[in-house]
């Protein structure tokens, strides 16, 4: 009867326990605005949560201006500006990639692309943590 209770015991801690202790949570920025106050704002969060965080760039829209390789960097007030964030977000493995349709409607391709950016697969979405993801949309 004793072992009965010890195994019961288990099993409900086993239930209980998440699956995976060590899951590192990731966070999704979708930038879709060329505005430069959204633009800062998407890359400047990104850049402090890598330091604790799986970071994922999704591109999309208007925001796929923001990172092609002949795009000004923008400065906006006190902020870094964003091709200083994008090198410093590339150095850190974020990723970073744009939408390929969102690229061929604006009449360019992934070679327009700053270096280091990519162009998006579906499986980047999920493949970039092994937690929890939390977006945040700009």
């Amino acid at each position: 009867m004793k072992m009965l209770k010890v195994i019961l015991l288990l099993s409900i801690v086993l239930v209980l326990v998440p699956k995976d202790i060590s899951a590192k949570d990731g966070f999704l920025v979708h930038l879709s605005s060329k505005d430069p106050h959204r633009v800062s704002m998407a890359l400047s969060f990104a850049l402090k949560m890598a330091d604790d965080y799986d970071v994922f760039i999704f591109v999309d829209v208007e925001g796929v201006k923001a990172v092609l390789k002949d795009a000004e960097s923008i400065r906006f007030k006190n902020f870094e500006a964003t091709r200083t964030m994008i090198d410093k977000l590339l150095k850190a493995g974020v990723q970073i990639a744009a939408c390929p349709m969102c690229l061929e409607a604006m009449g360019h391709t992934q070679y327009d692309l700053i270096s280091g950016i990519k162009v998006v697969d579906k499986k980047d979405f999920f493949n970039f943590t092994s937690g929890r993801i939390i977006t945040l949309d700009y």
